[in-house]
């Protein structure tokens, strides 16, 4: 019997990228977001459309209700919303947790009893290199990546007894609608504020980032591989800059990565 996934945020990006391909390698797929009329292309690859919104509960319990039992949940459902810490509404803030920690935690324990059940279950959690490295005017985001990282590990350590594996992706610059969402918002909210001129250097570096970054396929093909092992890491890495990015995280003292990391953005 082929293994059942459930997919958020399958309209655009890795979500849409990783539903496919999984179906494509005979996985059971469900592909759930939002904007159901961006799922529909979907069937042709054999996906099920299932609507979602993680910021309501009722639309979570509604899909988990519909798609049955889940042996594999990829949560790639993410907002990427910037702008400097001053600036951004609270309301706004809240909206970016909801859809990038709480959703992700609420879909998760509708999850687990049918695969502690089985013992078996794969729970994947999109992060990014920003789970692990701060940029200015990203406050949130990092915030809510940063979050999904401890949450991640913690989770590992509960449920490992039940044959259940829990794994990070921490994607690179990847192709995604996300990244001009982000710069919109950023300009928006700090684009004429005292924040004004870092807004704008921002803004030219995730343009340049863009016209280098990987296709979403890249990480769905992680996803796979993570899936698939016998024994998955605790996290993959992939995408524009990822493997260096973190490399230098880890060897090099906050001030001096900051001077590094804010050369950049000159």
């Amino acid at each position: 019997m082929p293994k059942t996934v459930l997919v958020t945020g399958a309209s655009s990006g890795i979500g849409k990228a990783t539903a496919i391909y999984l179906a494509q390698n005979g996985y059971n797929v469900y592909g759930a977001a939002r904007r159901m009329e961006m799922l529909q292309t979907l069937k042709t690859y054999g996906v099920k459309p299932v609507s979602l919104d993680v910021t309501n509960d009722d639309s979570i319990v509604a899909c988990i209700a519909q798609t049955g039992d889940i042996d594999i949940l990829v949560n790639s459902a993410g907002l990427g919303s910037y702008g400097a810490l001053e600036d951004v509404p609270l309301p706004e803030a809240r909206h970016q947790l909801e859809i990038n920690l709480f959703g992700v935690a609420r879909l998760i324990q509708l999850v687990l009893p049918r695969m502690r059940a089985n013992k078996y279950g794969k729970i994947i959690n999109i992060s990014s290199i920003g789970g692990k490295v701060g940029l200015p005017m990203g406050v949130w985001y990092h915030a809510s990546k940063f979050a999904i990282e401890g949450m991640s590990d913690s989770l590992r350590n509960e449920v490992r007894q039940f044959g259940i594996d829990v794994i990070v992706i921490e994607p690179g610059g990847t192709k995604s609608e996300m990244t001009q969402i982000g710069a919109r918002d950023m300009m928006r909210v700090s684009g004429n504020t005292v924040y004004k001129e870092l807004a704008h250097h921002l803004q030219r570096m995730y343009t340049e980032m863009e016209k280098n970054s990987v296709e979403p396929i890249v990480i769905a093909r992680l996803i796979k591989k993570g899936i698939e092992a016998k024994q998955p890491k605790t996290r993959y890495i992939g995408g524009t800059m990822a493997k260096p990015m973190l490399f230098l995280r880890k060897i090099l003292s906050d001030k001096t990565f900051d001077r590094l990391l804010m050369r950049q953005m000159k």
